[in-house]
């Protein structure tokens, strides 16, 4: 049976992603919601579902055809500015669909305990897209540490550079109350990423964070972590620029490099295809991530320890201090 659909957040970045991933499993979509109405993507995908630019119109769409035309939506993608999902969600457990957000799912830990008792409450369900655990590389890598002697200790070092231009200070994501800073906008993937391999948190420390770059040291179960990620392009290493290229992505484990540069193109998809079978990624699967970025976000700034510190830290600060008019 084909599911509905409805979508927020259809103009953005991500939209496609999840426009294709409905697409390749059958689903329909039945309205969308933006309130920047540049999506002519729509035509590529569903050229018939309603659109519409203010929450409360769509909102009453919805609850309308449920009404009029017993049309129930089965989920509700929501792909917003972050500080939103929370809200978003809960709209969709209301209408009586569940929820696919896209990360971080929310931005501090105890929103996921109401969202949580909003499941209990209504019977719909809360996913979330956790495209890493889904990468062909990263499943080699937990099944490799799984298999590994037990009690090993791992080292890893997580470099994640992603250029962004002028545009991001002046856009939500460069607002930390609205994104949630550098470490929950571009980093919570890695961060669940690391905590589904190498277990529990113990320790979590933060040597930088600046508008444009973040770096600390984690230590899991069976990890130690020296990270760093930045959106400044001054920050990335001369190989890269030499290229031309604005993103650097590295992950070593025990000096170790671990390719997955490439393979992301369908994961959308397959996580749709786990959720419609029952199988996706909810509530508390998000939790170890959030908590992370939560108390980064949080941190005091420490003292570098030897041996337990990302060596891009003591790179020159960013040449283009952040700026909002």
């Amino acid at each position: 049976m084909r599911k509905n659909f409805a979508l927020i957040g259809v103009a953005g970045y991500i939209a496609p992603r999840h426009l294709k991933a409905i697409q390749d499993n059958g689903g329909v979509l039945l309205a969308a919601l933006d309130k920047f109405d540049s999506v002519g993507v729509l035509d590529s995908y569903f050229p018939n579902a309603d659109f519409f630019v203010e929450f409360e119109r769509f909102d009453r769409h919805i609850e309308k055809r449920k009404r009029e035309e017993n049309v129930q939506l089965d989920y509700v993608s929501i792909c917003t500015p972050n500080y939103l999902h929370d809200a978003h969600i809960r709209m969709a457990l209301r209408s009586g669909a569940d929820a696919i957000c896209e990360k971080p799912l929310v931005l501090n830990p105890w929103n996921l305990d109401a969202l949580k008792a909003m499941e209990v409450a209504t019977g719909n369900k809360v996913f979330t897209i956790l495209q890493l655990r889904l990468h062909p590389s990263i499943l080699a890598l937990k099944e490799k540490i799984a298999r590994g002697p037990k009690g090993k200790i791992y080292d890893v070092d997580l470099t994640y550079l992603t250029s962004r231009g002028n545009w991001y200070f002046a856009s939500w994501k460069g607002d930390v109350s609205k994104s949630g800073g550098i470490a929950s906008n571009i980093g919570v993937h890695f961060y669940d990423m690391l905590a589904w391999i190498f277990g529990d948190v113990k320790e979590n420390k933060v040597h930088l964070h600046t508008h444009d770059r973040a770096a600390g040291y984690l230590e899991f179960e069976k990890a130690k972590v020296k990270w760093f990620l930045s959106i400044d392009a001054e920050a990335l290493p001369e190989a890269a620029k030499s290229k031309g290229q604005r993103t650097h992505r590295s992950i070593t484990v025990d000096g170790e490099a671990i390719e997955f540069s490439g393979g992301f193109t369908e994961l959308h998809s397959k996580s749709y295809e786990a959720i419609l079978k029952g199988n996706g990624f909810g509530l508390e699967d998000a939790r170890a991530s959030i908590e992370i970025v939560h108390a980064i976000r949080n941190a005091v700034i420490a003292e570098k320890e030897p041996g337990k510190y990302h060596p891009f830290v003591d790179l020159p600060s960013s040449k283009h201090p952040f700026r909002r008019s």
